[in-house]
């Protein structure tokens, strides 16, 4: 399986992984569909991507709406034909120590990084599963293969994403869907995530190991052309990605 020529949807595709993922996808000649909550960004991807020859176009998609990514589905058929594969790379990583008790956060990860995940997962399922093909990638985090202070929610919210995926996998080998599945870990990994952290004394930590620490998104989209790009019989189903000097 080639990317030139495969349709690609994106989530979470205005900034950082996504939005290098997209370019280095479309320069490969593949047909992207774009989806994230701010149009500004969206369209000046888009444009920069349909300007250097490559094809897109965009959505706003808010991916805790099951109505939003079941859009963003039909956009791809309706301007491309069909779905080759949907990256599932929105999330928010709002880290504290759990006795600070910021459920609102804690809520608002579950519905980004977990329901978001499974909106996607059910409004692609059904096209994959007719055309018996497709693959689905998702961006957990280091902080779903091992835990840290202040990560507890984030991390339980990608350790669900792992499971998720595997048995994604695991039950289309039953069922004969040939479905391919890809989860990427990230460690250290310039983007927005940063941003959203509001305890202060978490924020400070987290911005001093990225500081020292930290490589562009765009080594992710190197790995998630790399699992496109396997032929249609194989799957390689978990990429850990970080800087070499990061000790993790």
């Amino acid at each position: 399986m080639t990317v030139k020529n495969k349709v690609v949807l994106i989530t979470g595709a205005s900034s950082g992984i996504g939005e290098a993922t997209a370019k280095l996808l479309a320069s490969q000649g593949a047909k992207l569909v774009l989806g994230a909550r701010r149009e500004d960004k969206l369209q000046q991807l888009t444009e920069t991507i349909t300007k250097d020859g490559g094809e897109a176009v965009y959505q706003i998609t808010d991916v805790t709406k099951i109505e939003d990514n079941q859009k963003l589905v039909e956009l791809a058929k309706t301007e491309f034909g069909n779905v080759d594969v949907i990256f599932l790379n929105a999330g928010l990583m709002p880290n504290s120590p759990l006795s600070e008790l910021k459920s609102n956060e804690w809520n608002q990860m579950v519905d980004v990084n977990v329901k978001g995940v499974l909106n996607g997962i059910e409004a692609i399922l059904p096209e994959f599963k007719k055309q018996k093909s497709g693959h689905v990638i998702t961006t957990s985090s280091v902080a779903g293969l091992k835990a840290y202070p202040g990560g507890a929610v984030y991390g339980a919210t990608k350790w669900a994403v792992r499971d998720l995926m595997e048995v994604l996998r695991m039950e289309s080998a039953q069922e004969g869907t040939n479905i391919r599945t890809a989860t990427i870990y990230p460690a250290a990994i310039r983007t927005e995530l940063l941003e959203t952290i509001t305890d202060e004394q978490t924020a400070k930590d987290a911005n001093a190991m990225y500081n020292q620490y930290e490589i562009g998104p765009d080594r992710v989209a190197n790995v998630v052309a790399f699992a496109i790009d396997q032929p249609e019989d194989t799957n390689v189903n978990e990429f850990t990605i970080g800087p070499t000097t990061q000790p993790w």
